[in-house]
């Protein structure tokens, strides 16, 4: 009944191994069908050489499994509560890749140096606040997931798709599951290049407004000239 969203989501979940984010079993995406109010999702802990299609777990919006053999990821609440609070998306990935996860780990954004990121992110990527102590010791993942939700009250999802748990590591997010991956695979390179930059220039600021807005609308919005229409 679902196959053809298993099947996006089984290739997304093998993009993120191809593109060098994850390692052994460190990572998921997920992709959502809303008029169906489902997604498929990883399960939990199966080597990503031995994961087929068939092996993707269907969830509804409530968090219950409507078709699967295999356990779900256990990031499975965080998908729920960032497809419940953003309602534009229709997929998320998470990785451990290891430059954006530096960024987590030091409880940093990372600020928009230049054109490079502005081109996807319209502005910094933001970091969570810390996890209470009842907060991991009650519903850690579903508190993940609520965290991202607290650091976006003045942000657009889709200008800015990605966040950083603190401690934890980078989630991204897009229209399908393979867009999220992208994200991903764009997150991890500017990662890259802001932790080189803060070396070289430890004082350095963001890139003004006015670039950054250039950047990010020629690629997205009503007036964007990037591409071909």
């Amino acid at each position: 009944m679902y196959e053809e969203l298993k099947e996006q989501v089984w290739k997304a979940n093998i993009e993120i191994r191809l593109q060098g984010l994850i390692i052994l079993t460190w990572g998921n995406v997920s992709g959502l069908d809303r008029d169906k109010g489902v997604f498929a999702i990883k399960p939990s802990g199966v080597p990503y050489t031995d994961l087929k299609a068939s092996d993707m777990v269907i969830v509804d919006l409530d968090g219950k499994i409507v078709e699967g053999k295999l356990n779900p990821s256990s990031d499975t609440p965080t998908h729920l509560e960032l497809y419940r609070g953003f309602k534009q998306i229709g997929g998320i990935a998470h990785t451990h890749s290891s430059k954006a996860t530096v960024f987590a780990q030091a409880y940093r954004p990372i600020p928009c140096l230049g054109t490079t990121q502005a081109d996807l992110f319209h502005g910094e990527i933001p970091v969570t606040r810390v996890l209470t102590r009842k907060e991991i010791e009650t519903a850690y993942e579903k508190a993940t997931g609520r965290v991202i939700l607290e650091s976006f009250k003045n942000l657009d999802p889709l200008a800015v798709p990605a966040a950083l748990v603190a401690g934890h590591g980078p989630f991204t997010w897009g229209r399908n599951a393979m867009e999220a991956v992208e994200t991903s695979v764009t997150l991890e390179h500017i990662a890259a290049m802001a932790l080189d930059t803060l070396q070289l220039r430890p004082d350095i600021a963001p890139i003004p407004k006015t670039v950054l807005d250039k950047h990010y609308f020629r690629k997205h919005g009503p007036g964007a000239s990037y591409g071909q229409h």
